[in-house]
């Protein structure tokens, strides 16, 4: 009876100490694959986290290797898969703290590949969840990155308002905000004046040649029509006017529209190289 209790113990002695050498096997393998990770060797380590899940029968590590595996494709550029990856870390997480991170980095990719509409989606179930209610301010910076991307500075400076009133990227928000030119005001000044809005959005030479153009072909049209060379003033004058009167309107638009995006650029640069803070 002794010697068969023995054997009992020897058995479970030999199959827990099977587990524990293959766990610490499979923990080597996730900290090769994450120094890989952290060297930035992002496909070699791919390859690594698949090689762990292959041989990790009791999905032991399966959240860690989905969600660097997502990490991995999100820093390479490849942004759907790296969705999938952070979707399957979501639905292999053990904590709500796992699930929130997966969930922050599906929302960062979204914000990535600007599919705004899916990321506000995403935070805005996060923010009606009860299990989040201590995440707000995380919630809200992710909404303001979203505004960024989606080039709404104004709502992204409320956001981050709502984090911390001194915020640095709600000032950076409003700033960017107040130096854009306004498109709306540049057309209305084209009508009034050809050439005012050209100018207001610093296209000197443009405003000035457009303007002249206006006066020249406002001066053949009623010169015609005053010598009664009706069709002159028509064609020459008339068609050509208008022409030069719309095109103006239409310069002063895209000129707008074009310092507005080199304004939102030049943030978005800077937010890429001197920001300190987290990213998408």
């Amino acid at each position: 009876m002794l010697n068969f209790d023995y054997k009992i113990f020897f058995i479970f002695f030999l199959i827990l100490f099977s587990k524990l050498l293959s766990q610490n096997q499979l923990k080597l393998q996730l900290d090769y694959a994450n120094n890989l990770y952290n060297s930035g060797q992002y496909f070699d380590a791919i390859t690594e986290y698949k090689r762990l899940q292959f041989f990790d029968s009791s999905k032991i590590f399966i959240y860690q290797s989905d969600y660097q595996i997502g990490l991995c494709y999100k820093a390479g550029g490849h942004f759907d898969n790296a969705v999938k990856y952070f979707s399957l870390a979501e639905m292999n997480s053990k904590t709500y703290q796992q699930k929130f991170d997966s969930k922050i980095q599906i929302i960062r990719t979204n914000i990535l590949r600007r599919t705004t509409d899916r990321a506000l989606q995403l935070l805005d179930s996060l923010d009606n969840s009860s299990y989040f209610e201590t995440k707000k301010d995380t919630i809200n910076y992710w909404r303001g990155w979203t505004y960024i991307f989606a080039d709404d500075w104004k709502t992204a400076a409320l956001f981050f308002d709502k984090i911390d009133a001194q915020h640095p990227l709600k000032k950076l928000c409003i700033k960017v905000e107040n130096s854009k030119y306004s498109v709306t005001f540049a057309k209305v000044i084209s009508y009034i004046l050809p050439g005012a809005g050209q100018i207001y959005t610093g296209h000197l030479l443009s405003g000035f040649l457009s303007l002249g153009w206006n006066l020249l072909a406002g001066y053949w049209t009623i010169n015609s029509f005053a010598a009664n060379r009706i069709f002159d003033g028509f064609t020459a004058g008339t068609l050509v006017w208008l022409r030069f009167y719309r095109g103006n309107v239409q310069n002063a638009e895209n000129f707008a529209r074009e310092r507005n995006i080199d304004i939102s650029n030049k943030a978005l640069h800077y937010l890429q190289t001197q920001y300190e803070g987290i990213k998408p």
